[in-house]
C-alpha cells in the first residue's frame, strides 16, 4: 500500500479453487453477504468480497477474521467502524475475467468499474450506438466515432462508459443518473467531468489490465457532491 491508496486486479477466470478452498473463501465472508453471492457470479462477487475484507484488514490494523461490513441506504458496502477506527474508503467491481479493488485510507469519494472491451449485444453497432445516443453528448460521440474500424469504436465506447460508471458508483446513485449529463474531454491524457457544461473537481483513473479490459477510478475530496443532479 503506497500512501494509503491500493488498486487491485484478480483474474478470477484463472482461478480454479478446490472445494477446500471454496469453504474456506466462503469461511470468511459474513452470513448475511453469502447470501447475496447467490445473485451474481459467485467467483467473481466472492473475490470482490474477500479483496475489500483484506483492505479493511491492512489499512486499518483489524484483525482479518474480525473485519465486518455495513451497507448503506443505496446498499453499497462499507466498513463498520469501531471507536477511533480510522476512516477508510474502497469500491468493487467485476466484469468480463477480472474482480478489481480500489481503496483509500482517507474520508475520499471513491468509485471504481471494469470493463471488457467488447460488444454481444446481437444487433448491429450502429443500431446499438443509436439506442445509446442519450447515453453520451455530442462530443463524445464525436470521439468515439472518428475511428473507423468498429472495435476500436467499441473500445472507446467501453472507455468512456467505464469512467462514467466510476463517476455514478462514487457518488452512490446508480443508473438513475442522466449519464448524458457528464461529459469526459479527453481520456487519452487529463480526464475532466462536466456537468450541464460545468467543469467539476474529480480526478480520472485509467488503466488497461490487458488487451481486452479497462478500469477507471474516480477521486474527489469534496464528499458534498450529492446535489450535482
Amino acid at each position: 500500500m503506497t500512501n494509503g491508496s491500493v488498486r487491485w486486479a484478480f483474474n478470477f477466470a484463472k482461478w480454479n479453487p478446490s472445494y477446500s478452498d471454496m469453504l474456506l473463501a466462503f469461511s470468511c465472508v459474513q452470513a448475511e453477504e453469502k447470501d447475496r453471492l447467490a445473485r451474481f457470479d459467485v467467483k467473481s462477487s466472492l473475490i470482490g468480497r474477500l479483496m475489500m475484507r483484506k483492505f479493511v484488514s491492512e489499512s486499518v490494523g483489524e484483525k482479518y477474521n474480525e473485519v465486518s461490513f455495513i451497507r448503506d441506504d443505496k446498499e453499497k458496502p462499507l466498513l463498520k467502524r469501531k471507536e477511533n477506527m480510522p476512516t477508510v474508503n474502497f469500491n468493487v467491481s467485476h466484469q468480463g475475467h477480472y474482480t478489481v479493488l480500489a481503496g483509500e485510507a482517507h474520508d475520499i469519494g471513491l468509485g471504481v468499474d471494469v470493463m471488457k472491451l467488447e460488444y454481444t449485444g446481437g444487433k448491429s453497432l450502429s443500431e446499438f450506438f443509436r439506442l445509446m445516443t442519450k447515453h453520451f453528448s455530442l462530443e463524445e460521440w464525436k470521439t468515439i466515432r472518428e475511428f473507423d474500424g468498429e472495435k476500436q469504436q467499441i473500445t472507446m465506447f467501453c472507455r468512456l462508459w467505464c469512467l462514467k460508471e466510476s463517476y455514478v458508483k462514487a457518488i452512490g446513485v446508480g443508473i438513475t443518473i442522466n449519464t448524458k449529463r457528464l461529459s469526459k474531454d479527453y481520456i487519452v491524457k487529463d480526464t475532466e467531468l462536466y456537468v450541464r457544461g460545468e467543469k467539476l473537481d474529480w480526478v480520472f483513473e485509467e488503466m488497461l489490465l490487458d488487451d481486452d479490459h479497462c478500469v477507471a477510478v474516480a477521486l474527489n475530496r469534496n464528499r458534498n457532491y450529492s446535489d450535482t443532479f
